[in-house]
């Protein structure tokens, strides 16, 4: 779903007729969307059963792919995406800690490598299979697709899931910290989208304010949605949480705007520009498992790193392209980014759920999905930000290519950054084998 949209946006942008930062927000409101709940749904699976919440979020999400598909105007699809981000972020504060909760710390690693294959593997598809169908049926088939999908994973989650993981039952449900929480997030990619305004600052600081309360009221609340000793009192989840947030931070903008690039500056058509996106996530499918296996025997911490140094320097490549950068470069670049990030993610999610106790495995499933979502949500903040400051608010036109490819260049240069940054979060984490342990 996620990169199968990310195709199909020049033709939505072309019958809704919305400039470049709207665009953005297309993508951006389901990453918000998910990034806001997925903590307090991690923490009610938790308490009201994994199974059962996992469930009707595959519900929610197929609702909301049919009503996508229906949308007449850019508002609707808006809502819609947002919609699609709750029952994502039922399913992604679940769908790992159910694993873990079924598989021996010792085949931990192998287990979680396995399930993020899975979603390289739909994450490889999704451009070319979106390119295809928006080119032959229009971008609606995309959003219509994952209806019968989604169908037949609720079938199979209800057939086959027999047993239910509940370890924090009767425990109590934080609902103001959960609000405090989304709202705070909210108001913080808000101000970013809207930089470089006056109002930016006053939303932004908006949401500082209310970050605090809620960290605030969490150290002092008997039952809280995130509980913040886990950031305080446990140094590899703190420190592997971060590097997820800047892994992703600095990576997931890369789909988007070379979505974008290969359509308007090579003038590529959605599919062949799909196929050409699939390089990244195929890599990264066939090195997963690999490095989750290997984080069983090896730190995590060492795979992680390298991993990071890796995609920092597929990201740098990605600084020089322009109108006559061959396919070859940016399809070697990507797969760069695919091997490093590869590396990246199975060992260190590996060492997040092991760093916490078994009746905490939701909340730091959401934790990991958070981290994923906030940091795709930054990035995405970071393209809007560059098209706002070099474009502003038009459509991408060829009068604006040279500025587009100005925000193109601003976009990875940034992200490059953040990933060296990254690769100190990673190594700061210390030895997972002298930690909690699961």
């Amino acid at each position: 779903m996620v990169s199968s949209v990310n195709v199909a946006f020049p033709a939505i942008q072309k019958e809704f007729h919305v400039d470049a930062v709207l665009l953005a927000w297309l993508a951006t409101s389901y990453i918000l969307s998910a990034a806001v709940f997925l903590v307090p749904f991690g923490k009610a699976s938790d308490i009201l059963g994994r199974r059962k919440i996992y469930i009707i979020g595959i519900l929610v999400f197929t609702v909301s792919s049919l009503l996508s598909a229906l949308a007449i105007n850019a508002p609707m699809l808006i809502l819609c995406r947002i919609l699609q981000g709750m029952g994502s972020a039922m399913m992604f504060a679940t769908g790992i800690a159910i694993a873990t909760s079924v598989f021996p710390a010792a085949e931990r690693g192998k287990a979680i490598g396995i399930i993020v294959a899975a979603v390289y593997i739909g994450l490889s598809i999704g451009p070319f299979l979106g390119g295809v169908l928006t080119h032959m049926y229009g971008w609606r088939s995309v959003f219509g697709l994952m209806v019968p999908m989604g169908l037949i994973t609720t079938y199979l989650a209800v057939t086959r899931l027999k047993s239910e993981w509940a370890d924090a039952k009767g425990e109590k449900l934080d609902l103001l910290g959960s609000l405090l929480y989304g709202v705070s997030i909210t108001a913080i990619m808000i101000g970013l989208s809207e930089t470089p305004s006056v109002s930016s600052v006053s939303i932004l600081c908006l949401g500082g304010i209310i970050l605090a309360l809620f960290i605030f009221w969490e150290l002092r609340t008997q039952s809280p949605v995130l509980d913040i000793t886990m950031f305080t009192m446990n140094r590899a989840f703190a420190f592997s949480s971060l590097a997820a947030l800047i892994n992703y931070s600095a990576t997931f903008a890369t789909t988007f705007i070379l979505s974008l690039y290969l359509q308007y500056i090579k003038g590529f058509d959605p599919s062949m520009a799909g196929l050409v996106l699939i390089a990244q996530p195929l890599t990264m499918a066939a090195c997963s498992p690999i490095a989750g296996k290997l984080s069983d025997r090896i730190e995590p911490q060492k795979i992680a790193s390298v991993g990071m140094g890796v995609t920092a320097f597929g990201l740098f490549g990605l600084t020089l392209l322009g109108f006559e950068t061959s396919l070859f470069y940016i399809i070697s670049d990507l797969l760069i980014i695919g091997f490093g990030f590869g590396l990246f993610s199975s060992p260190n999610m590996n060492a997040i759920l092991s760093s916490v106790e078994r009746k905490s495995y939701g909340i730091a499933s959401g934790v990991v999905g958070s981290m994923r979502m906030l940091g795709q949500m930054f990035s995405m903040g970071i393209a809007t930000l560059a098209f706002s400051l070099t474009m502003g608010r038009v459509p991408i036109t060829p009068k604006v290519y040279p500025a587009f490819l100005k925000s193109v260049d601003a976009v990875f240069t940034v992200c490059a950054a953040l990933c060296v940054l990254g690769i100190f979060a990673s190594l700061a984490r210390g030895k997972l084998r002298d930690g909690v342990g699961g």
